[in-house]
């Protein structure tokens, strides 16, 4: 079959894009499409056939994505999807959309329903501060994304949600049902040496992410700042400065960190810090692989992944007081990073890639019998 990836915009090299890079280590030959990118910036994807829409020479020139979301369906819209018989989106805004041809089977892999249009309109202006001439004009235009994403749910043959919550929102919003497959983690994280000492010996507490405003890293630095904890963050964004500003001198921000570095990062830690509400959290399973216990706000796809005393421990509200309890409770516990990286290894990219062609194949077949009996997979 002619198999066609979608991504919704790849700027850069996170979680969303871990996941295209690893539907594209199962259909190499397969292109991507997209809205924007920076290939320079996207690690293994860097030499895939990305096929980028007429926004790319915008965004090259004023830096960023973001302003242009309100433009990105018609544009994922005329992606040209003709000559391929499968289309596969990681999608988490506007990749759904496509239009696929009649003899197509478009098969979702949903890491939310567009969280700026259905339930973050406020943060998506704040947090990307739109200017205040602007606001009135995007606030309809994500009114009118609304309307769109219920149409593009429906050119959706088969939707993949990356963790119950996910599920709950494709159920709430579209009407669809959907299959759970949580997202994958690199082999590099299972296979690193564990750090011999265990938890409580580790020096430093770990953060990492984009640095945005609803990660709430802000938590996390004024907490060490009470409590004088070691702690690392790594990771930019636009909240860099603003945290810089708030760090006290057992604070230290690491910037970018290159991705061979990231195994020793994570086993070194005491305890990696998770204090936002993530549909999954990609960075979470890379902690447990790496053999560390997790700290975790008890809300999002972190409760599908984090077992409570085994792997890592729940905080109840996004406050500084909230983590301080949860690191006391933390310290009583004996934690084993052999266990946590064995509960790990059920989030491998091989056993995610073994559920996509499972999914695939019951898929295709049933579509197959309706459509194209002689196209086989």
């Amino acid at each position: 079959m002619h198999v066609a990836l979608i991504a919704d915009w790849l700027p850069t090299f996170g979680g969303a894009e871990h996941v295209v890079a690893a539907l594209h280590r199962e259909f190499p030959d397969a292109p991507v499409f997209t809205t924007v990118a920076r290939p320079e910036r996207l690690g293994p994807l860097r030499h895939a056939d990305i096929r980028v829409s007429g926004l790319q020479r915008m965004f090259r020139m004023i830096g960023t994505h973001t302003v242009l979301l309100p433009w990105m369906p018609r544009a994922m819209e005329g992606c040209d999807l003709r000559n391929f018989d499968l289309i596969l989106s990681s999608s988490h805004a506007v990749g759904k959309g496509i239009v696929p041809p009649s003899t197509a089977m478009h098969i979702c892999y949903c890491h939310t329903p567009i969280r700026y249009a259905w339930e973050m309109e406020e943060s998506y202006l704040r947090d990307f501060r739109i200017p205040a001439l602007l606001r009135k004009p995007i606030q309809k235009r994500l009114t009118q994304i609304r309307r769109w994403d219920m149409t593009a749910s429906k050119r959706v043959d088969c939707f993949i949600a990356n963790s119950t919550t996910t599920q709950e929102r494709i159920k709430r919003l579209y009407g669809r049902e959907s299959i759970v497959i949580h997202p994958p983690v690199e082999e590099k994280f299972l296979q690193s040496p564990l750090d011999a000492r265990l938890p409580r010996d580790r020096h430093y507490f770990l953060a990492l992410g984009r640095l945005v405003p609803y990660k709430r890293f802000d938590l996390l630095v004024e907490t060490a700042n009470r409590l004088k904890l070691p702690l690392k963050i790594a990771g930019i964004g636009r909240d860099f400065r603003r945290l810089k500003a708030m760090a006290g001198p057992t604070v230290e921000l690491l910037g970018f960190v290159p991705d061979h570095a990231l195994p020793k990062l994570y086993a070194g830690a005491r305890a990696f810090f998770f204090p936002q509400i993530e549909d999954a959290g990609v960075a979470a399973l890379e902690a447990q692989a790496s053999g560390t216990p997790v700290i975790a706000l008890g809300q999002g796809g972190a409760l599908d992944t984090v077992i409570e005393g085994i792997t890592g421990i729940f905080f109840k509200e996004q406050s500084a007081d909230s983590i301080v309890a949860a690191l006391d409770h933390f310290s009583t516990i004996a934690w084993n990073p052999e266990k946590i990286r064995d509960h790990a290894h059920q989030f491998s990219e091989e056993r995610f890639r073994g559920k996509i062609r499972k999914v695939v194949k019951e898929n295709v077949r049933r579509f197959q019998r309706n459509t194209n009996p002689n196209t086989t997979l």
